[in-house]
């Protein structure tokens, strides 16, 4: 084998064109539109060598929600771009409460439930970033527990509380909010102290991991700052900061929630279906701006789409494109696949073996609000005749007369099967998960029928 050797001009030439190569960071965000505060320098530093940055991400619940998800997807274009990202878990400042945008203090947790909230997050995170290789920016989890809970206060206010003071933490914003003529409840010590405590999460990273970057939402910025000011001052270092904007709807009102609470990305809180759904049901204004932040499609696949979609809106191309990305990203093809069949079967396009296919929970979760009636199983042993179960059993029709008529009209459906006569009998294997049958009158009323 034939070795040539390389000089160090020759290297760092390589090195300048495989850097190159690989997307620009910044610029990348910046297109997206998830840029709101960048340090100067930032870009200067990234553009220089492997840079490790982190986001802290709040460890109250054992499942991220998609609020979250700016911030992980800062983290996945990071390690894309050839970085190295860390995502912290606040074990340490979910103890105490992180003031930013916040009107009221939140509960704290024990030891325990946050360990076990640490392991549930690794695992949804693990579906956007790389852990495992052994490439030099595989990403890292770290809790800020493990290195805040031997500090003592003494030590902590003589090591951190010294170089840090209190006019510079009653200028930040989250601060000002909390002590201003419209807050109602004042701030307690131990939240003012929050944004030295995450300084020393930075401050720590900068120290054990080389970290020089941390990203988070606007709301952040004061807190993150405070870090770099900590690393300038104890260290004599120079660290850097980027935010991204708030996500909010179009009309203004608060992303990622609904009427029944958040969107998680655990399926066990917010089925595949309902998180499909949700993006789904996107304006076409939101849709524009989520396509780019939630999604890896490249300027061009993005602002080909904005522009067909803007020549036939009512196809609803850009809404669909999110919806399948981000649910295959999250949950997986055949969860996309689910809920597109399980879409289809409540606007009267599905079939009746697409409908036995699901599982209980997209079943419920499609046919979420519709009437219910309930029946004794024991009726449906022998078998019922369907005038005496809908209009007798139940009150899915008001009369034994008006089935009939719809019978008769080609009106009426079991289960996704068009009944062609009045002396049609309902048994129990008929029954959907064992439990349930749908009755469908016309096109879009439909009925559940629970035999328990």
């Amino acid at each position: 084998m034939l070795i040539i050797p390389i000089g160090v001009a020759e290297l760092l030439s390589l090195r300048k064109f495989f850097n190159t190569q690989k997307m620009n960071f910044v610029d990348e965000l910046q297109w997206r539109g998830m840029i709101h505060d960048i340090m100067p320098g930032t870009k200067e530093q990234l553009e220089k060598e492997m840079t490790v940055a982190y986001v802290g991400i709040d460890p109250t619940a054992d499942s991220l929600h998609i609020g979250h998800l700016v911030g992980v997807m800062m983290l996945k274009h990071f390690q894309i771009a050839g970085h190295k990202p860390i995502a912290l878990v606040g074990g340490a400042t979910g103890m105490i409460g992180d003031p930013s945008g916040k009107s009221q203090e939140r509960n704290l947790l024990d030891e325990k439930t946050l360990r076990h909230n640490e392991e549930c997050l690794k695992k949804q995170l693990a579906r956007f970033l790389d852990f495992e290789s052994d490439a030099p920016n595989a990403a890292e989890l770290v809790n800020n527990y493990d290195w805040m809970k031997n500090y003592s206060f003494l030590e902590f206010i003589r090591d951190i509380g010294k170089h840090i003071t209190v006019n510079y933490m009653m200028s930040k914003d989250s601060v000002k909010k909390r002590l201003g003529e419209e807050a109602k409840t004042g701030m307690s010590f131990t939240e003012f102290s929050y944004q030295l405590v995450q300084g020393t999460d930075y401050l720590h990273l900068y120290r054990t991991k080389g970290c020089k970057l941390q990203m988070g939402g606007s709301d952040q910025w004061g807190n993150i700052t405070t870090g770099t000011e900590l690393i300038r001052r104890k260290e004599g270092g120079e660290a850097f900061a980027l935010t991204c904007p708030l996500i909010t709807k179009a009309d203004g009102t608060k992303f990622g929630k609904t009427e029944s609470g958040n969107v998680w990305l655990d399926a066990k809180l917010t089925s595949p279906y309902k998180f499909y759904q949700f993006w789904l049901n996107t304006s076409d204004e939101d849709a524009e701006r989520y396509i780019k932040i939630f999604t890896l499609l490249s300027r061009e696949e993005v602002e080909s789409l904005i522009a067909r979609h803007r020549e036939a809106p009512h196809q609803r191309l850009l809404q669909k494109r999110l919806a399948e990305e981000v649910t295959v990203m999250v949950h997986s093809k055949a969860d996309l696949e689910m809920a597109i069949e399980a879409s289809q079967i409540l606007f009267g396009q599905g079939t009746a073996e697409q409908l036995h296919k699901l599982d209980e929970d997209t079943f419920l979760a499609v046919f979420e609000g519709v009437p219910q009636f309930k029946i004794s199983k024991a009726e449906l042993e022998g078998g019922l005749n369907i005038v005496d179960l809908l209009a007798e059993k139940t009150q899915v029709f008001p009369s034994k007369g008006e089935l009939r008529r719809t019978i008769q009209g080609n009106g009426l459906s079991i289960n996704k099967d068009k009944i062609s006569g009045p002396d049609m009998v309902i048994s129990s294997d008929m029954l959907i998960a064992g439990k349930y049958l749908l009755a469908q009158k016309g096109k879009k009323n439909y009925y559940l029928v629970i035999a328990e």
